[in-house]
């Protein structure tokens, strides 16, 4: 095998006194060779960033320090090398892409600039020629109209194209190392799939190396040479993709590939007898843009829906960014106004009704945001963001407490973290708060808009079952929005899938499922990652496959 582009050695992080362990890696040794894809896998805390940071040199030098291994790229060690050697390596040499691509670029420059930014920094290249070559990088991404779309802002662009404009700024110079930190987590599943079709083309046009870090098997299996498992810190195992997925040794990834969520639905018995709580008649809802000194239009955001949930049955709402599903849910919520049609709670239509009108109907209504961190106030413990509402509403203070307590043991928490703030809990955590203050208020609807989308695969497992046992438990509707297929297969009883501000197809889980008939439902199914692999089963080492 060729030399390694990268090679890890023993590489040890310590983390700041006072944290929760010692080193936030230790000992860490991998190899990335030319033209190979390695994922680095792991739940949040396992120290999968961290060691590309390190990798980069990009760590908070006051609070994380290397004191120990060595990162070696084609044999030069980068933990010795001073600030201005590594920003002369960076771009060069080797680039990142990361999570969020619209906080990683500038706001107020085109994104073109920024591309050409890179060039300016590190070639001698003329204006003419770097202006060639942002535009021929920005090709090789697969971007449309790319001289125009090199003059517009980031904020200007979806997310799948902000991502694209990353991954051209990171491969101008045609690095020989590649990292790649979380970079699909929060696109759509067509973009995501574009997004890794295309890192895969890059990766055999150029024959580079890379690291790509994610907590998705279905990534891991769609584009993984080799697998590097972290735990806390620790590498606890690696291997070859097929090697780790089909028979893994250490019982960590056993568990990681147990949470993997089926692409097939279980078995669920239809919902059926029970009243319609929620139904939705024409739904629709219009923003006007523009205005002053441009041209007037208006966007319909949503047109036409019609959904139906009954008390304890879960209805899944599935597409892509801008197709609608939170716009809907919203409009339900009445956090903002529909333009158009009806919302019938238990019969009465509450789409138009004003402040002081729908202030008896908010109660019946919950929902749980994707990012529980922003949904609480950092400011409040988590005890006085459960206990506001019922409090609102007339509940006595030691009342709202002792229903608090009870919430908080119902979610799995600790009744004692009620005096505790949101920052002192992890995300899976803070999340099962936000379902708590949820229920605090006794809603007949729960709605989960991508609730479980920014979580890690088993506390994202440990997230559904929870949503699944408050629904039987309370008989609540639940109206459940999501772009992931497959945490839609195990939690809902019936799917609506939109498009562009209308549904075009639903029916039962299995149904829809089992026999997409809207070319848009079948072109989602398509573009799942890992969708081919069977993550039901795996061999232990001298048994019989198992069904995990």
């Amino acid at each position: 095998m060729s030399r390694p582009v990268l090679e890890v050695q023993g590489l040890t992080v310590r983390l700041p006194a006072n944290a929760d362990r010692f080193n936030a890696v230790e000992n860490v040794s991998f190899a990335v060779h030319p033209g190979e894809i390695v994922c680095v896998v792991g739940e949040s805390g396992s120290g999968k960033s961290v060691t590309a940071h390190a990798i980069m040199g990009l760590l908070p030098p006051d609070q994380l320090a290397p004191t120990a291994g060595r990162a070696l790229l084609e044999g030069d060690d980068l933990l010795k090398k001073t600030p201005a050697e590594l920003r002369r390596l960076r771009g060069d040499r080797m680039s990142m892409i990361f999570q969020e691509p619209m906080t990683a670029l500038n706001p107020v420059m085109r994104v073109g600039a920024q591309i050409e930014e890179v060039l300016e920094i590190h070639t001698d290249l003329g204006e003419t020629e770097r202006r060639r070559r942002v535009l021929e990088v920005m090709e090789a991404v697969r971007l449309p109209e790319a001289e125009k779309m090199a003059a517009a802002y980031p904020h200007q662009l979806s997310g799948g194209q902000r991502q694209r404009i990353m991954i051209a700024a990171a491969l101008a110079l045609d690095p020989v190392l590649l990292i790649a930190d979380e970079p699909t987590t929060a696109l759509d599943v067509t973009t995501q799939a574009q997004i890794l079709r295309l890192i895969k083309e890059l990766r055999e046009r150029r024959n580079t190396g890379v690291l790509f870090i994610t907590h998705d098997f279905g990534v891991v299996a769609e584009i993984a040479h080799r697998v590097v498992v972290m735990q806390h810190g620790l590498v606890v195992e690696q291997g070859p993709t097929e090697e780790i997925l089909r028979r893994p040794r250490h019982d960590y990834t056993r568990m990681l590939i147990r949470a993997v969520p089926s692409l097939t639905p279980p078995a669920r018995a239809p919902v059926t007898g029970t009243p319609v709580v929620l139904e939705t008649a024409g739904l629709g809802k219009t923003y006007a843009m523009g205005g002053f000194f441009g041209a007037r239009r208006e966007v319909k955001a949503a047109s036409e829906v019609d959904l139906s949930v009954r008390r304890g049955e879960t209805l899944g709402v599935v597409g892509e960014s801008g197709s609608g599903k939170s716009t809907v849910a919203r409009c339900i919520a009445r956090l903002i106004e529909p333009s158009e049609g009806a919302i019938l709670i238990e019969g009465i239509d509450v789409a138009r009704l004003g402040t002081r009108a729908l202030r008896p109907h908010r109660k019946r209504v919950q929902i749980v945001f994707q990012d529980p961190y922003r949904s609480l106030n950092p400011r409040r413990t988590v005890g006085a963001s459960i206990v506001e509402g019922p409090m609102n509403f007339g509940m006595p203070a030691e009342k709202a407490r002792a229903r608090a307590e009870e919430l908080m043991r119902l979610v799995g928490l600790d009744p004692e973290a009620l005096s505790r703030f949101p920052h002192q809990f992890s995300g899976g955590q803070r999340q099962r708060i936000c379902i708590a203050r949820a229920l605090a208020m006794e809603p007949e609807i729960l709605i989960a808009d991508e609730a479980v989308s920014a979580l890690d695969v088993s506390v994202q497992a440990q997230v559904l079952e929870l949503i699944d046992d408050v629904r039987r438990r309370f008989n609540l509707a639940v109206l459940f929005i999501t772009h992931d297929l497959r945490v839609a297969a195990q939690i809902c009883d019936r799917i609506a899938v939109m498009n562009r501000g209308e549904v075009v197809e639903q029916g039962p889980t299995a149904a829809v499922f089992g026999n997409p008939q809207h070319p848009y439902t079948r072109a989602l199914f398509d573009a799942a990652p890992g969708r081919d692999f069977d993550f039901g089963r795996f061999e232990l080492a001298g048994a019989e496959p198992v069904a995990p």
